[in-house]
């Protein structure tokens, strides 16, 4: 079997939509999915109240897993997000509270259920944390019969902590004993419930393939790796960030209109591949979209932003959006589903500035970019174009207002 070639239905389509990067043994990982139900999964620490769209990815590898008769694992890490991944970070993550992972993982659930079928048969989502089994830990038994064995040398020559040190950055020890933990997450996964294959983002590598060494070393048998690339959009930006921050797939946390708009922005180069990885539609649909040029491709980033909100949200929610996105750009009306600040009655007596409500709509970052949107000619409110800072009265206020930052970023003012 060549890598163009497995025989298997998962592998085909990771393959052929763009999500393989590596395998630790693709020939055996081919031949256990053609064998029966796989159970794989990927882990996800409760860092935030909600995932973000640089999850997307694994998650749909996840959604592609069940659809082709295989039983995806979601990994709350409960006991790791105690301790924070190092894999190529600058620094340490912020301690959190028990409360505070607690409440992220809730929060956090309800987007997994968009995606995934849980229950109890051979190919339903499993959903387990792993404080199940890292908060009961005996520290020097832990040590005796896990960390010999994991060699310090090998684990320093990982990339993801390598260029930590290179850089001369700070790498604490409980940073140290994520990889150990999450090698042990992998057994225990076996263990409980016959888990074979991790996932994850290449920068994962290294995490993965020290559970495979453990586990082969403690329990004799083989397990395997698959990684999917880091992605990065066409013009540098790393995937799923926007001028605003991050694109969160929790409706509280941003808006289904707010979704559909950023993938509606979408680059040109983009779409064909975005298609494929964040979309079920046939593979030669989205290469035809793709190579759509001029005021054609347009339609297709419809299609796309369409499509992956109805994933997420609902096809009523996407059809919403596309409807006040037309109420906006064709008709110049306000639309139901922009987001909308509130502004009370005694904010706006003691008077706010324009630029502060172009920062509370997440239109610019700071009083700063917003003064800079200004004085670009960028910034409109009711479609007018306001180049100058100044306090808006309550009557402008009390008619709501429309925000705009160039022709695609809109949010809506009332007052209360």
């Amino acid at each position: 079997m060549t890598r163009t070639q497995p025989r298997s239905d998962f592998l085909q389509v990771m393959l052929e939509r763009g999500y393989y990067a590596d395998c630790t043994n693709l020939e055996g990982l081919d031949a256990a999915l053609c064998a029966g139900p796989v159970p794989a999964y990927i882990g996800y620490d409760a860092t935030a109240a909600s995932l973000h769209v640089g999850h997307l990815l694994n998650i749909m590898m996840l959604r592609w897993l069940q659809k082709t008769g295989h039983r995806p694992i979601t990994l709350m890490g409960g006991g790791t997000t105690k301790v924070g991944d190092p894999s190529f970070r600058s620094e340490e993550r912020p301690l959190l509270t028990p409360e505070q992972i607690d409440a992220n993982i809730a929060g956090m659930k309800g987007v997994f259920a968009r995606y995934l079928s849980y229950g109890e048969g051979p190919t339903d989502a499993l959903m387990l944390n792993n404080a199940e089994w890292l908060d009961g830990l005996n520290y020097l038994d832990f040590l005796r019969d896990v960390g010999r064995h994991f060699s310090v040398n090998r684990m320093l020559s990982f990339e993801s902590v390598k260029t930590r040190l290179d850089r001369e950055q700070s790498l604490s020890f409980l940073e140290f004993n994520y990889m150990i933990l999450q090698a042990y997450d992998f057994v225990e996964l076996h263990r409980r419930h016959g888990c074979l294959l991790q996932m994850g983002g290449s920068d994962q590598w290294g995490n993965i393939v020290s559970g495979i060494d453990l586990a082969r070393r403690v329990d004799g048998v083989e397990l395997y790796g698959l990684t999917s690339p880091l992605l990065t959009t066409s013009d540098g930006r790393k995937m799923g960030k926007s001028a605003s921050g991050a694109v969160w797939l929790s409706a509280a946390m941003l808006s289904p209109y707010g979704f559909w708009q950023f993938w509606r922005n979408t680059t040109d180069a983009d779409v064909g591949r975005f298609l494929k990885l964040y979309t079920e539609l046939p593979v030669a649909e989205c290469e035809r979209l793709g190579a759509l040029g001029g005021s054609e491709i347009n339609a297709a980033k419809i299609i796309l932003a369409n499509e992956v909100t109805a994933l997420l949200h609902g096809r009523e929610a996407a059809q919403a959006a596309e409807r006040t996105a037309r109420e906006v750009f064709e008709a110049g009306g306000v639309g139901e589903e922009l987001p909308t600040i509130i502004v009370t009655a005694e904010q706006a007596a003691a008077g706010i500035a324009n630029t502060a409500l172009f920062v509370q709509a997440g239109l610019a970052a700071s009083g700063k970019e917003a003064r800079r949107l200004l004085a670009e000619g960028a910034a409109r409110i009711n479609d007018i174009v306001v180049t100058e800072p100044r306090l808006m009265t309550v009557e402008e206020l009390r008619g709501g207002l429309k925000l705009s930052a160039g022709r695609k970023r809109h949010a809506l003012v009332r007052l209360e």
